[in-house]
């Protein structure tokens, strides 16, 4: 059976309002299937991984773009990740979560949620905003607002099984019959239940929406779950902590063990990879 993870965009013909939508099972429960995440820090990974691939839609290069949340809350750490192909992962840390915490101020506590994207030919960006809002989607409204300065709309749910999210956009330029239709869509979509959400084809769910307005609607691209890790990444990484470090582990542990913090691969590296990493070539 052909997977249903699926992005699709939509435009308001005639205007300068577009929109977004995506729905993620197989991929959503791969990713929260890597550790025992308790239900409301896996729905909140669930929406994150949702508007994730919304917000990597609004890219016009290759490259990837990911969502990190943190602070001093029980939720140490939020991340996920989603490229321009719409490969997608993403991690949860957390200590232990109180049984009536229900929203992200309760979890994250005073923290800041940044956005990060990197180009795979240009020079990498984050915007960082404050965590004021008590749902992830009105904070990354806040990031789109004061990083982006185009007014956004955001709809995420998420269950057990799967997350899906709205996007709408208005872009600068606009005129007057935008405004009203600005207004009027937005006021629509905040009409929207998980379960029309979480339950409906895009089709239904924009028919639902927007009947009286004339949308047009793309292709649908398939998401799935994909790490990007590989060996040489990872010996990127440990160039980054430095010669003297790595040789000090090596003394120390006879190698150096790494394991993916997104899919669990391990990776092992020996004196003869640090001297090819480090050197160049191979000392005995």
């Amino acid at each position: 059976m052909a997977s249903q993870d699926q992005f699709q965009r939509f435009i308001f013909e005639d205007s300068q309002v577009r929109g977004a939508w995506v729905r993620l099972a197989d991929s959503y429960r791969e990713i929260a299937s890597q550790a025992s995440y308790p239900t409301v820090v896996r729905q909140l990974l669930g929406e994150s991984l949702a508007a994730s691939v919304l917000m990597s839609g609004t890219l016009k290069f290759e490259g990837t773009l990911s969502l990190q949340a943190s602070g001093q809350g029980p939720l140490r750490t939020l991340m996920t990740e989603c490229s321009h192909d719409r490969y997608l992962r993403g991690l949860a840390r957390f200590d232990e979560i109180p049984a009536d915490a229900d929203s992200l101020g309760e979890l994250l506590g005073e923290g800041k949620m940044a956005i990060t994207i990197t180009p795979e030919q240009g020079q990498r960006y984050q915007g960082v905003v404050p965590r004021e809002h008590e749902s992830l989607a009105r904070c990354l409204e806040d990031y789109f607002e004061r990083s982006e300065q185009i007014a956004t709309s955001l709809v995420l749910f998420a269950d057990q099984d799967q997350s899906a999210g709205l996007l709408l956009q208005r872009l600068p330029g606009g005129t007057e019959p935008d405004d009203d239709l600005w207004r009027r869509v937005n006021h629509l979509a905040s009409t929207l239940k998980a379960d029309e959400l979480l339950g409906l084809d895009s089709e239904t769910v924009l028919h639902r929406l927007f009947h009286e307005e004339t949308v047009r609607l793309f292709d649908a691209d398939p998401v799935a779950f994909r790490c990007s890790c590989s060996r040489e990444r990872t010996l990127g990484a440990l160039e980054a902590i430095g010669q003297k470090e790595c040789y000090d582990i090596i003394e120390e542990r006879g190698a150096i063990d790494m394991d993916c913090q997104f899919c669990h691969a391990h990776y092992r590296f020996d004196r003869n990879d640090i001297d090819q990493l480090f050197l160049g070539h191979s000392l005995h």
